[in-house]
């Protein structure tokens, strides 16, 4: 079965995580499918990078997000197209 779920790259007391596409059955921060995204903690507030797309594309082959990941992606919606267009003018 294919997850995805977090793996943690930060240093000791300063956490960063990956947000992967990895089988179930390997180690926490064993090698991974594909990165689809990061989540960082310690900013105010919390940021969160998406690639909407490829997560979108494992949830209709079958992945599954772990309960955190799912949060994340719920949190953080898609941006409309206007407002994309206005962070472009």
């Amino acid at each position: 079965m294919v997850m995805i779920r977090l793996a943690r790259v930060g240093a000791r007391k300063q956490p960063y995580y990956r947000i992967v596409v990895i089988e179930k059955d390997r180690a926490r921060n064993g090698r991974s499918i594909e990165v689809v995204g990061t989540y960082n903690p310690r900013t105010e507030p919390a940021s969160v990078t998406l690639k909407r797309d490829r997560i979108d594309y494992w949830k209709s082959v079958g992945a599954q997000a772990s309960d955190i990941v799912a949060k994340l992606i719920e949190k953080n919606p898609v941006d409309a197209p206007a407002s994309a267009e206005a962070l472009a003018a």
